[in-house]
């Protein structure tokens, strides 16, 4: 296998795991908040996490989570 298919796949394969962990989030919401409203303030990634976790804790259709 060639260098360039070589980085072409592990390039697909990390996309894959970024976005099915949920990873890839943050920068689609930057994108999205740049897109908008380009001189909105925009959280930071530390903030941006804050804010999902809390969101999916208060959801009652999340299921019941004790720690």
């Amino acid at each position: 296998m060639k260098t360039a298919a070589l980085r072409h796949r592990l390039a697909r394969l990390r996309w894959y795991v970024r976005e099915l962990t949920g990873e890839a989030a943050y920068d689609h919401y930057v994108a999205h908040a740049r897109t908008h409203d380009p001189h909105a303030p925009v959280m930071t990634r530390r903030a941006f996490e804050r804010s999902r976790t809390d969101a999916r804790e208060g959801d009652p259709r999340q299921g019941f989570r004790c720690c």
